[in-house]
This record gives C-alpha cells, sequence and structure tokens, in this order.
C-alpha cells in the first residue's frame, strides 16, 4: 500500500503541523504569564495578609494595610516604564527575545522577596527593599504582557486571533488561581505563627521556576511571522538603498506620534479591568476577613477567590472565541455594563457572611471581567502596525493598569474606612463607565491585517 501523496494530503499534514506548531506557542505563552503572573498576585495576596505585621509593625492595623497596599502600588507605577523599555526592543530585536528577559527578571525579583529580611530584622531597610523588588516585579510584568500577547496574536490565524490571544489572557486568572493554591497549602501545612514568620516566603521562593520556563522560550521558540516579515522588509530596503533607508527613531516615540488617541482609548478601555481585578483579588481579601467586613477566616476567603478565578478562565475563552466571529466591540462593550452593574450585588453578597453566596459574588464581577479581557489581546493587537505594535499595545496596556490597578485596593480600603462600603462600588461602576466610552470611541478591528506596516 503506498503513501498518499496527493495535494490534499499534502495540505492536510500541513495544517496538522500547523495546528500543533500554534498550540505548543499558545501553552508556552500560557505556562510563562501563568508564572509570571502568579509572582505578580502573591504579592497581592501578601499584602492583605502578611506585610502589614511583617513590614510595617509599627503602624496601626489599617495604617499598616494601606501603606502595604501602597507598596503593592510601585509595581503599577512601573508598569508603564516596563511597557516603554520592553515596547522599543521588542519592536527592534523581536517579541521572543524580550519576553525572555521579563520573565527572567520576575522570577529573581519575586525570588529575593521570598528571601528579604523583615523589619524586625533590618528595620526601614526592608519596607525600601521590597518597594524597590516590588518596582522591578512592575518593569518585568510591564514587558511580559506585550511578548506573550504578540508572540500568540501575531502567529495565530485570522479568524482564530481571539481565541488564541485568550490563552496570554488566561494567565491572569490561573496566575491567581496558583497563588492562592500556594498560600493555602503552605496555611495548612504550618502553623499561624510559623506562617508570618516564614511559611509565606515558600510561594516567593518557588518562582524560581520562572527561569526555566524563559530559557526553554528561548531555546525552543522562534519569533513571529509579521516580526519576521517586518525585519525581512527593513534588510531589504536597507540593502537596495542604503543612502535612501530612512532613519528610524524609537518605536515608542514613533507609536505615540502616531496613534496618541489610540493608546489613551486602549487605556480607559483597560481602566475598568484593572480597577474592578484588583479589587476582587486584592481588596476583597482584606475586607471578607475584617471584623467589621463579614469575619470569615483567611482560607475561606482565598478559597472564594479561587473558585471564582477558576470560572473566569472558561468566560475569557468564550467571549474570544466570540469576538472572532462578530467583533471585539461589542463583547467588550457588554463586560463593562455587567460589570458596573454587578458591582452593586458584589458586597451585599459578601456580607451575607455565606460561603457559597461570597463565591457567587466575586464569581459574578470576574466572569463579566473575563468578557473584557479575553478579547483584549487581540483586539489591542490590531489597533497598532507592526513596526510599533509591541510599544503601542504595551503602553495602552500599561497606562490603563497604572490608572486603574495601581491604587484600586488603596482607594477601596480609603472608601470603606472613612464613608461605606457602597462608595467602592460606585467607584467599579465609574470605571466601568469610562472604559464603556473608551471603547465606543474605537473602531472594529477583527478583521484587520496583522502584516500591514506604515
Amino acid at each position: 500500500m503506498t503513501a498518499d501523496t496527493s495535494p490534499s494530503a499534502a495540505g492536510f499534514e500541513n495544517e496538522a503541523q500547523l495546528q500543533a506548531n500554534m498550540r505548543k506557542v499558545a501553552l508556552t505563552a500560557l505556562a510563562g504569564t501563568s508564572i509570571e503572573w502568579y509572582d505578580f498576585f502573591l504579592y497581592a495576596t501578601a499584602a492583605a495578609l502578611v506585610f502589614p505585621s511583617a513590614f510595617f509593625p509599627d503602624s496601626s492595623p489599617t495604617m499598616g494595610l494601606i501603606l502595604s497596599f501602597g507598596t503593592f502600588a510601585f509595581g503599577f507605577i512601573a508598569r508603564p516604564l516596563g511597557g516603554i523599555l520592553f515596547g522599543h526592543f521588542g519592536d527592534r530585536v523581536g517579541r521572543k527575545r524580550t519576553l525572555v528577559i521579563a520573565l527572567m527578571m520576575m522570577g529573581i525579583a519575586s525570588t529575593l522577596i521570598g528571601l528579604l529580611p523583615t523589619f524586625a530584622t533590618i528595620g526601614i531597610a526592608a519596607p525600601i527593599l521590597l518597594s524597590l523588588l516590588r518596582f522591578t516585579q512592575g518593569l518585568a510584568i510591564g514587558g511580559q504582557w506585550g511578548g506573550a500577547m504578540l508572540l500568540v496574536t501575531e502567529s495565530a490565524p485570522a479568524d482564530k486571533r481571539g481565541y488564541y490571544g485568550a490563552y496570554a489572557q488566561a494567565g491572569a486568572p490561573v496566575g491567581v488561581i496558583l497563588a492562592n493554591i500556594a498560600f493555602m497549602l503552605i496555611s495548612y501545612t504550618v502553623s499561624e505563627d510559623a506562617f508570618m514568620s516564614w511559611g509565606w516566603r515558600i510561594p516567593f521562593i518557588s518562582s524560581v521556576v520562572l527561569i526555566g520556563i524563559s530559557m526553554y522560550v528561548q531555546l525552543h521558540m522562534e519569533d513571529t511571522v509579521a516580526f519576521k516579515e517586518l525585519q525581512a522588509f527593513r534588510e531589504k530596503q536597507e540593502a537596495e538603498s542604503p543612502e535612501q533607508a530612512p532613519v528610524r527613531r524609537s518605536p515608542v516615540l514613533e507609536a505615540i506620534a502616531k496613534y496618541p488617541k489610540r493608546i489613551a482609548l486602549a487605556a480607559g478601555a483597560f481602566l475598568s479591568i484593572q480597577v474592578t481585578f484588583y479589587i476582587l483579588i486584592g481588596f476583597v481579601l482584606a475586607y471578607g476577613t475584617d471584623a467589621n467586613g463579614a469575619g470569615m477566616t483567611r482560607d475561606e476567603m482565598l478559597f472564594a477567590v479561587l473558585l471564582a478565578s477558576a470560572l473566569q478562565i472558561p468566560s475569557q475563552f468564550l467571549a474570544a472565541a466570540y469576538s472572532d466571529r462578530n467583533g471585539r466591540r461589542g463583547i467588550f462593550m457588554l463586560g463593562a455594563i455587567l460589570t458596573g452593574v454587578w458591582a452593586f450585588a458584589l458586597f451585599p453578597l459578601i456580607d451575607t457572611g455565606n460561603f457559597w453566596l461570597i463565591v457567587v459574588g466575586i464569581s459574578g464581577g470576574l466572569m463579566f471581567l473575563g468578557m473584557m479581557y479575553g478579547p483584549q489581546a487581540a483586539f489591542f493587537t490590531e489597533l497598532f502596525s507592526t513596526e510599533v505594535r509591541y510599544s503601542g499595545a504595551s503602553l495602552g496596556y500599561q497606562v490603563g493598569a497604572i490608572l486603574g490597578g495601581a491604587f484600586a485596593p488603596t482607594i477601596a480600603t480609603i472608601l470603606w474606612l472613612e464613608y461605606d462600603i457602597i462608595w467602592v462600588s460606585v467607584y467599579i461602576a465609574i470605571a466601568s463607565v469610562l472604559s464603556l466610552i473608551a471603547v465606543l470611541m474605537l473602531t472594529e478591528t477583527y478583521k484587520t491585517s496583522l502584516h500591514d506596516t506604515d
């Protein structure tokens, strides 16, 4: 029996190979972003539960929590800088190399947080070093998102760009799940005193695995077709007429000059996601475990957030796949509306003190948020041309992150303690309205070619 060598068989084998390669790219991006976000979110959990007493012991419990969430904000201040720095090199030397550096930087910074002496050992130097390492985490996450997101979306078939982009986006809820599991395992394994003394360090030190993932990406992944085409075009242009080859300025400056409105609107679109997300995974831990809040145990709240994050993942994939067929804007705007409305159900559900109603409250918020976050990778990719795509998408994403997420837990804490918890719901709703307006002002992108350059 002879092998089938017909064109249709060859085409089928080629299609199967392309799908296998795409799965490898998507799963690698998912693994890298999951561990990267795990590191970033470990800090959010520790900031709510551990750092107030470990690094700000001389402050009152309330002030210690506010100061702890303040160091949490340092990571967001660094994120736009990371987006600028890595965006520059990502558009110049490639998506893969910059992603590798970002992954290694996060792995090293998080491991060092796990080894950091507390205030009781080195005094004021402890919170200062903690803030610097958090800043480094912010630089890394600022570069990681653009690299992982473009590695997937620029490699994906045009009609599945949203779906495959959701793999990079799924790293966020998976990171929350891993971070909460890590803290819960340590909490169950050791006593409360041991947990507060040294147990919390183990999840951070485990971040060393991210260095191994970065090496895998370096050795086994190729850069995207879109970037390779851009490189080939530049090399041909310089070879044919070196004296007429354009002098290229920084991709970041070029992105700002060419797409200022799109960058600003992308940041606005991201606002609701960031405000809501960090309230749902960070602030609710402090609120839910406080005697003046729901009065739940630490492990109950961690498990509630874990279950809700697990439900966010299918929500993101369904919304992203829907956006491939029907467009990005509609599903994104629906997510913003539902997130704003659900904000007023969230805290009454938490206040019941019923574990499953708390799960419903947090899950609703994260699932509606996932309707925006799932299609976002493809949406932001399609807003910018190849030569400035890393810079433009990263700037929009990271500016939105600092405006929305940096101080969300701190603002929520102040609104709760100084006024009333209802104002935290109003805060979420306002952010949702602003995101809705921003997306309304953007054009539909799902049929855009990613191979266009200017």
